[in-house]
Parts: C-alpha cells; sequence; structure tokens
C-alpha cells in the first residue's frame, strides 16, 4: 500500500521546484533576497499553510477523481505518476506550469480509460483555470498602478522605500507560499485519502507539504530565474506587488477548495503590471511558450494516464 505513495512524493517534489518560483522568484532576481533565505522562508509557510488550511481541497479533489472512476490504489498511483512525470519535465525545461492542470488532466485520462469520465463535474476546475490569471492580472494592473501613481512618488528617503519594499517582498512572498501550501497540499496526496483512506487528511497535509518543501530546496532555481527574470523587466515595487496579486487569487481558491495554479495567478499578474509599463516591456514570446505548456500540460498527463492505465488492464 504505502509503495503507492512514492508517486505522491515525487510529485510533491516537483511541484516544490516547479511552483515555488511563484513565491519568491521576484525577490531573488531583483536582488532583494538571497536564494537560500527565499527557499527556506517558502519550504517553512508551504509546510504551515498545508497543514492549517490544506484540507478543504482534499475533499473535493478526491471526490472529483473518485467521481471519474479512481477507486483504487492502483489508479490512484498510475494518475499521480502521469501527472508528476509532466510536471518534472516540464520543470526541466524551466517553464511555469500548473501542477492543478496536470493531476486534472491525468483525472480526465483515467476516466476516459475505464468510460467514467464526466464532464459536468470538471467544469468548476476549467472555470477557475481561466479565472486565476485574468484575476490576478486584473489585481496586478490595479495596485500597480496604485502604488506608481500615489505611493512611491511620495516617499522621498530611498533608504526608507528600500526598506518598506523588502518588507513588502518578505510579507507578499510569505503569504503567496502560504496560500500554495494551503492551496495545492490536495494536488499530492487528496487521491489517497477518502474512500482509499490510505491515512487521514492530516497526515495527508503534512506528507504533502514536506513533500513540496523538499522540492523548495532542491530544485527551484531553474523556474526562479524564468518567472523573476523573463516575462516581463521587474523592479523590486512591481515584483512583491506581482507576489501579493497572485498569493490573493490563490487563497481564495484555498477558500472555496478548488486546486489552482500559482503559476498562471503569478504570469497573469506580472502580465498585468507589464500592461501598466506598457505591452512593449512584455516578453510576448515565453507568454507563449508558458501558455503552450499551460494547454500542454493536462494534455500529456490525461494521455500518459490513459496510456499506463490501459497498459495496466
Amino acid at each position: 500500500m504505502y509503495f503507492y505513495l512514492i508517486s505522491a512524493v515525487f510529485l510533491g517534489w516537483a511541484l516544490g521546484a516547479n511552483d515555488s518560483a511563484n513565491c519568491f522568484g521576484t525577490a531573488v532576481a531583483t536582488r532583494v533576497l538571497k536564494y537560500s533565505q527565499a527557499v527556506t522562508l517558502t519550504a517553512i509557510l508551504v509546510v504551515s499553510g498545508a497543514f492549517m488550511e490544506g484540507a478543504a481541497g482534499m475533499e473535493k479533489l478526491g471526490g472529483y477523481a473518485a467521481i471519474n472512476g479512481v477507486v483504487t490504489g492502483r489508479q490512484a498511483f498510475i494518475v499521480i505518476t502521469a501527472a508528476a512525470l509532466s510536471v518534472g519535465s516540464l520543470t526541466f525545461f524551466k517553464i511555469p506550469i500548473s501542477t492543478s492542470q496536470a493531476v486534472i488532466g491525468a483525472i480526465i485520462g483515467s476516466g476516459i480509460a475505464g468510460g467514467r469520465f464526466v464532464i459536468r463535474e470538471t467544469l468548476p476546475f476549467f472555470g477557475a483555470w481561466l479565472a486565476t490569471p485574468l484575476g490576478a492580472m486584473a489585481i496586478g494592473y490595479i495596485l500597480y498602478s496604485f502604488m506608481s501613481k500615489h505611493v512611491q512618488k511620495r516617499i522621498n528617503n530611498i533608504e526608507i522605500f528600500d526598506r518598506i519594499v523588502k518588507i513588502g517582498f518578505i510579507i507578499s512572498g510569505a503569504f503567496s507560499a502560504y496560500a500554495l501550501g494551503a492551496n495545492n497540499v490536495a494536488n499530492i496526496t487528496a487521491l489517497f485519502v477518502g474512500k482509499l483512506d490510505f491515512f487521514d487528511a492530516e497526515q495527508a497535509v503534512i506528507l504533502g507539504g514536506i513533500s513540496i518543501a523538499f522540492g523548495v530546496l532542491t530544485h527551484s532555481r531553474p523556474v526562479m530565474m524564468t518567472v523573476g527574470k523573463g516575462i516581463v523587466p521587474l523592479n523590486p515595487v512591481s515584483g512583491f506587488i506581482s507576489v501579493l496579486s497572485a498569493g490573493l487569487v490563490v487563497y481564495f481558491y484555498a477558500q472555496v477548495g478548488i486546486p489552482v495554479s500559482t503559476s498562471q495567478a503569478i504570469v497573469g499578474a506580472v502580465f498585468g503590471i507589464g500592461l501598466v509599463k506598457g505591452i512593449q516591456t512584455v516578453n510576448l514570446k515565453v507568454i507563449r511558450n508558458i501558455v503552450l505548456a499551460w494547454i500542454g500540460t493536462p494534455s500529456i498527463a490525461g494521455l500518459v494516464s490513459f496510456l499506463l492505465l490501459k497498459a495496466a488492464g
């Protein structure tokens, strides 16, 4: 039974390696924080968020998987492995992607393979995928416009301004890391809770949180640089606003119980800031690659899940 949990640990590691960039990537890229400080804070807050508020998404995602026919340990193992392979491979190419999309895509592939796919139950997740980047883009646009027009110009002392920005980075990054743990831990272990009853929700969030933290500490730098530098040239102000905007959206969905993508949220927020600065500042090539990865992630995970389940009989 516990062998199946290897897939969850693998996915947790991949999620931490990819999605942790969204918490402090801009802080590291703008040299407000050292990489070692960023990953340490992220690891601590991810585990805290998972433990304190990670249970809400467990029930919803676990129920969705069961409706689509994921009712045995072997099926759950295959689904999570398929998701982990897609997340891990795209992390290798330094592309921020959605672990939530990978998991849902793998569940859909499993449902199709078993003839039990229920599209009606999938629509709320699709809606959240669309609303996440758009919501973060709107918040990022509004906050950065307000900050640049009404706050930044009124602070003449550079030392005070730098201190405010650093504090803003730490608070927004910590909040985003907490929201990441609270929202995304369900992706890691939800399929093994509930009907499968491998362990209870408290044990599940602890295992998921620690797995994510391990990915944060060991392999988060590559994607961190893509988020921090590759989309829009960021200064410290736009950096911490992008993280705060993304964290607000992700935390909202943590309360709803739908796992969403911190990657989609941060990219949406950075794009919103780019609109304030001028569309010419946005690296549209990087945006294109990220959008293609968002489309490809659930498709790849779903195909791998479908093929593995068919091969397993």
